[in-house]
């Protein structure tokens, strides 16, 4: 079971990964809340990838086995739909005079979602921004709603707006506000194939997923 942040590059990779093993893999596709609330609730299954910090909490609580392995790094960008003017996001300054410009803002409930929600709260902004803010549900790509219009910027992870038809990237978000999610993967205590979801997170950690991982707008985790 994953979190769509890494399912561009898994893949592409994950082909290799099964010639290479000779493992089949059947892959569950969640956002991160569903992800925890499902484990969490007691479904199982072999592996889960997600954000480093959900797979830790469900790892103290009993559902997945230590130690994580890190997978690969993901930062904040801003999309616009294909065409529209693009705003200056050069500092945090500028992202903030962008927000309170739009219209309409779209953001996920994501890792990039949460971290956001704090970051209005800290520029005294949310009460402000409010009514014009979309949380898309779990699961579903920020970038779709700004390619249909619905929304004028979007806030998500680089690699979940990538492969987004319609939309255009303004960019990562300044290095001044930037956040960095490190995207990881644990096998379940009731894996009935333990040893092949540690060789497939160890694959997907490898050199040689390094390019893939880098084309889809991740940064390898032992790189970062």
């Amino acid at each position: 079971m994953s979190s769509l942040a890494t399912k561009e590059a898994y893949l592409e990779l994950l082909p290799q990964f099964e010639k290479a093993s000779g493992h089949q893999v059947t892959t569950i596709w969640a956002g991160m809340v569903d992800i925890l609330k499902r484990i969490k609730g007691g479904e199982a299954t072999d592996v889960v990838i997600g954000s480093a910090v959900a797979v830790d909490e469900l790892t103290r609580d009993g559902k997945l086995a230590a130690p994580r392995t890190d997978i690969a790094t993901s930062g904040v960008a801003v999309a616009v739909r294909a065409g529209a003017s693009r705003p200056d996001i050069s500092s945090g300054e500028a992202v903030k005079r962008a927000l309170l410009k739009a219209r309409s803002i779209g953001y996920s409930s994501g890792p990039s979602g949460v971290y956001l929600s704090k970051l209005f709260d800290k520029w005294g902004l949310a009460g402000e921004l409010k009514p014009k803010l979309t949380q898309t549900p779990p699961g579903t790509a920020v970038g779709t709603l700004v390619a249909r219009g619905e929304v004028e910027l979007g806030f998500q992870q680089l690699s979940e707006l990538l492969p987004v038809a319609g939309i255009e990237l303004v960019g990562p978000l300044p290095a001044d506000i930037q956040t960095i999610t490190t995207f990881a993967g644990a096998p379940h205590v009731a894996a009935k194939e333990p040893a092949a979801a540690r060789a497939l997170l160890a694959f997907l950690a490898s050199p040689a997923a390094a390019q893939v991982m880098r084309k889809k707008g991740l940064q390898p985790a032992r790189a970062a």
